[in-house]
């Protein structure tokens, strides 16, 4: 299973950005989108940006995200 997840971009060098994810700081490249500013949201597929998204879209993909992730650790608690 592949998942993209979205994360805000809080710096820029060239053609990478730290981007925040939940809390965690991660450096993926943007080589793929255009225009991309610090404060935009990307989704985020193996440390490439594929997309900026609106945040608005940003926050509902992170809260399907988070839904799925503790639904998971619920699951595995019950195993």
């Amino acid at each position: 299973m592949c998942i993209a997840v979205p994360g805000k971009v809080v710096e820029i060098d060239g053609n990478e950005a730290m981007v925040e994810f939940e809390g965690v700081k991660r450096k993926i490249r943007i080589d793929f989108l255009d225009d991309v500013e610090i404060g935009d949201y990307v989704l985020n597929h193996v440390g490439q940006a594929i997309q900026v998204l609106p945040e608005e879209e940003a926050e509902e993909r992170l809260k399907i995200f988070r839904e799925y992730l503790d639904s998971y650790e619920e699951k595995a608690k019950q195993e």
